[in-house]
């Protein structure tokens, strides 16, 4: 069989192996120590915002405490991106509370401000809305930002796909009261699995710490006056961050360059489209990703399994939360009547391998099979 060619699979290089030394030799292999507190300050300084940052376990484990520091709860109403993986909505559920599903738009598949308008019309009692970047590709983050703080309503961002991606220059993460970020091992810098909880506000960074290391009081014995978890981050995985931070913008670019040969390679083909983003945002083309016209005999699963074949590995789009059978008794709201969005994203999409180890080879392999559909 041939190599397997990735969807993302973590690159490392060599200073992610350094840290973990340092923590090895100084015996830091606790769940705590130098890296982890190097790795929140040092990801602080990347953002470039008067921001504070905890790390944490997992980027669900960040959501359920940004839930949690929201002030959600029991039978609460969160508004929340349709088309995302459930990793942004499930924790809603971890306290209680009720997910409502808001449609996306055309132009950056993310969160439609009209439709969040609509829902929060509809549910003025909501507690929170979280949204997130899909693909690495920033929402209309002012629009849906501003729309929350007229209403005074908590805004989170999911950037767990989208670090390194700014809009308006600004990085994402920062456009809520809070932002979360995954290092998953496909995402764009890894730390084999964690997250982190970002705020301008340092108080909610420390209760997030707080709260992620068993809700310790600050007495001689174990002493506990609220539920707390167990979501901190290791200081050997921190330190597979801190190696892996140093090469953010090299795997950004790498990123760019394989959604831009993509886009160049299929430009003759109609029936194509790159996922898409707005002119005033850049994103980190985590993964690149086409859409199908309908009318077109091709399909995306006959691609997928072209690709199978050949042992190389792609990717349906994110199956909308509304069509997910864990939520089917869960309110959608769109912007107007008719197809949704994000089902026909879904239904007509693919997601392309987009690693950053990927040859010339294995992209003019990867090209051929999907052109070869349309010849």
């Amino acid at each position: 069989m041939s190599k397997r060619i990735y969807l993302s699979s973590p690159t490392m290089h060599g200073e992610e192996l350094e840290f973990i030394h340092e923590a090895f030799d100084t015996n830091w292999v606790a769940p705590l120590g130098p890296n982890v507190t190097a790795f929140e300050q040092e990801f602080a300084a990347y953002l470039q915002g008067n921001v504070h940052a905890a790390a944490l376990s997992a980027g669900s484990g960040a959501i359920h405490l940004a839930m949690i520091l929201s002030g959600v709860g029991r039978d609460d109403i969160v508004i929340g991106s349709d088309l995302t993986f459930a990793a942004t909505v499930n924790p809603i559920t971890y306290v209680g509370a009720k997910p409502v599903f808001v449609d996306s738009e055309t132009q950056t598949w993310n969160m439609d401000p009209e439709a969040l308008k609509k829902a929060l019309d509809k549910y003025p009692q909501a507690k929170a809305v979280i949204c997130a970047n899909l693909y690495g590709t920033p929402a209309k983050l002012d629009e849906l930002s501003a729309i929350c703080k007229e209403r005074g309503i908590p805004f989170i961002e999911d950037a767990a796909e989208s670090l390194g991606a700014t809009l308006h220059g600004k990085q994402t993460g920062l456009f809520g009261e809070i932002g979360i970020f995954s290092f998953n091992g496909n995402k764009i810098i890894t730390t084999s699995g964690g997250g982190m909880l970002v705020a301008a506000d340092e108080a909610v960074t420390k209760k997030a710490t707080f709260l992620a290391t068993q809700a310790r009081e600050p007495a001689r014995h174990y002493e506990h006056k609220e539920i707390g978890f167990n979501y901190r981050m290791s200081n050997v995985v921190a330190g597979i961050g801190r190696g892996q931070l140093l090469h953010l913008a090299e795997h950004i670019d790498a990123k760019r360059r394989i959604y831009m040969h993509y886009k160049e390679a299929f430009s003759d083909i109609p029936a194509i489209t790159m996922n898409p983003y707005a002119p005033d945002s850049e994103p980190n083309f985590w993964l690149s990703c086409i859409t199908i016209d309908p009318a077109c005999d091709v399909k995306p699963l006959d691609i997928m399994e072209a690709f199978d074949k050949e042992n190389i590995e792609s990717r349906p789009i994110w199956k909308p939360m509304h069509l997910q059978p864990v939520y089917a008794a869960n309110d959608f709201i769109q912007a107007k009547s008719g197809e949704s969005v994000s089902e026909r994203i879904f239904n007509t999409g693919l997601c392309l391998p987009s690693d950053i180890k990927n040859t010339p080879e294995d992209m003019e392999q990867i090209i051929g099979i999907v052109r070869s559909f349309f010849s």
